[in-house]
């Protein structure tokens, strides 16, 4: 299997740039194992680039967005609650259908990333945030321990899969007029309201999580410009024609 041969499985699906890169990934990871198992010499998939866009990947929720979806999904119901936990938890959807109350324990919420828990584990303690409290305090409490191990569960009652819950968000958020919006949507959302309001690159890399500072860097970096061009616009200004400053930024609610 050469790298030309995998090109052309990623070209495949090149109308799906995201498509295209998960597949490339996927065979990546495969050769991978089979270099550390000794099965191959080589990882032809390392010399495949990722293909590249203008897209900034999935849509990240405006503030605006997510008030319409909790007018659609107000407070006290399980569908408000999987936008609370991934808003204000920052997890993804691997990890949100796995939390229970069993991963709480004095106010803080810990638990191990599905990501990457094979070969590079990273556990993460975050304090659970008073409107994320509520909104789990609004669900029944189980009847016995083994029941209700997951804040969300199916209408049969059982745990979501990754991709099932994927999907069943996606409907929700089609009820609330958002079918643009999805769950990783709301991890972007949760970085760049807590960048805008000055979150440090170590303080992202904190909460989400993340190992390489390059990620944080894309919100701080979006974030400080906005900053920057909150205070400067007025700049461009005609002499004499009586246009004030912005004004000063505020913290994003």
């Amino acid at each position: 299997m050469s790298a030309k041969a995998i090109r052309v499985l990623s070209d495949r699906r090149a109308d799906k740039r995201e498509a295209a890169n998960g597949r490339l990934k996927a065979v990546r990871q495969v050769f991978a194992y089979g270099v550390e198992a000794q099965l191959t010499d080589a990882n032809p998939a390392r010399d495949v680039p990722y293909l590249r866009g203008k897209t900034d990947g999935f849509h990240t929720w405006s503030v605006e967005e997510v008030a319409q979806y909790v007018a659609r999904h107000p407070p006290g119901s399980k569908v408000y609650l999987a936008l609370a936990l991934l808003l204000f938890v920052g997890c993804r959807r691997a990890d949100v259908v796995a939390l229970g109350r069993q991963h709480v324990r004095k106010g803080w919420l810990r638990y191990t990333q599905h990501k990457n828990r094979n070969r590079a584990p990273v556990t993460l303690e975050l304090p659970v945030l008073p409107i994320l409290q509520r909104s789990i305090d609004a669900l029944p409490v189980p009847a016995t321990e083994t029941i209700g191990l997951t804040f969300l569960e199916t209408e049969w009652g059982k745990p979501f899969t990754a991709n099932g819950f994927g999907n069943w968000f996606r409907k929700r958020c089609t009820e609330a007029g958002l079918p643009h919006c999805t769950a990783h949507g709301l991890r972007k959302a949760g970085a760049s309201l807590a960048a805008e309001n000055g979150a440090t690159e170590s303080q992202l890399m904190a909460i989400y999580g993340w190992t390489n500072p390059k990620q944080a860097a894309l919100y701080t970096r979006k974030a400080r410009q906005k900053v920057l061009v909150g205070n400067a616009m007025h700049l461009i200004n005609l002499a004499g024609s009586g246009e004030e400053s912005a004004p000063p930024k505020a913290a994003v609610g």
